[in-house]
């Protein structure tokens, strides 16, 4: 308390006012090093060199921030939802700390405008919000420490921006993007059974995997044949957003495809865009599948439909 009121003293004489006072609006306390946020906003495209030579941005603490982020929200969830599995709680906290998530709170926040403050803009960086979110958060831990971050999430972000028990019973439907990225890009795709079987407990249990154009992608485990292919459609565009080479393997796939069968195809090579990452990992509750544009199109959500009652049939067969 003595701290506090020491540093609302000093206030009206520190020489960045305006900056300790924006500060003080996003997370709560007023800064004791203001170099950590100085930093935190610093993006690497701007960096600046110290004293030894070495670029100082804010890459670093936005990794102590991810990590810090991860505990704390963590801990939070666990505590407001007692008795839930563990999947549940992963879940959960996944969809807090998203990086759509985090660049909305940045934008919300006036993060974002403390960013361009420092002379930088790229409008292409649909993740510049997040990330300076992230590295706001490892600031504030070195600044004030753990037990401040988690006042800051409980209050300033949980408290007021973000509903945990909407977020967290709010449906993302992966297989749904899947397939209208698919559809965008004319890739097929198979929703493979692997598995039918029981847990421990006797419940029944189900695994699939995604295989688009006969390349074998991610699988999931649930305790439903949706649960199985959500898992399984999550981890596929996982990998499609974060390993470049992945999706050039899958568009290579397709034109070896179109050229057997004799189709016309295209010589300019197919590459994931700042808009495909955003269709990617965005988790709006009111997403829908786009309408289907093609026959051909048709017969592929046909056909994963007819597989799913096979599926679920064989289940029961188990049972």
């Amino acid at each position: 308390m003595l701290n506090k009121f020491i540093d609302k003293i000093k206030l009206p004489f520190r020489k960045e006012k305006e900056l300790y006072l924006s500060l003080y609006q996003i997370i709560g306390v007023l800064p004791h090093n203001l170099s950590y946020y100085k930093t935190a906003l610093l993006h690497k495209s701007v960096a600046r060199r110290n004293d030894k030579g070495k670029p100082v941005n804010n890459e670093r603490l936005e990794f102590l921030g991810d990590a810090i982020l991860d505990a704390i929200v963590g801990d939070i969830v666990y505590e407001h939802f007692p008795g839930k599995r563990e999947g549940f709680l992963t879940n959960t906290r996944s969809k807090i700390v998203q990086r759509e998530t985090l660049n909305k709170l940045a934008n919300d926040l006036g993060i974002t405008k403390l960013i361009l403050s420092s002379g930088h803009s790229q409008s292409h960086n649909s993740y510049l919000g997040g990330n300076a979110f992230e590295a706001l958060v490892g600031a504030l831990y070195l600044d004030h420490g753990y037990t401040a971050c988690m006042k800051f999430m409980k209050k300033q972000i949980l408290g007021e921006l973000i509903n945990i028990d909407k977020v967290a019973y709010k449906e993302v439907n992966f297989k749904s993007k899947l397939i209208e990225w698919t559809q965008k890009h004319k890739v097929c795709l198979e929703f493979k059974p692997l598995s039918f079987g029981k847990d421990k407990e006797g419940n029944p249990t189900f695994s699939f995997q995604v295989v688009l154009e006969n390349i074998a992608c991610g699988e999931g485990k649930g305790y439903s044949k949706k649960e199985s292919q959500q898992e399984a459609a999550k981890a596929t565009l996982r990998r499609i957003r974060k390993e470049p080479k992945f999706a050039d393997e899958i568009f290579e796939a397709k034109k070896n495809r179109l050229a057997l069968e004799g189709r016309e195809s295209s010589d300019t090579v197919e590459t994931i865009e700042e808009e495909d990452l955003i269709l990617l990992s965005n988790t709006k509750q009111n997403d829908t599948v786009s309408p289907v544009e093609t026959q051909e199109q048709s017969s592929l959500v046909a056909a994963n439909e007819k597989e799913s009652i096979i599926a679920e049939a064989e289940a029961k067969a188990f049972q």
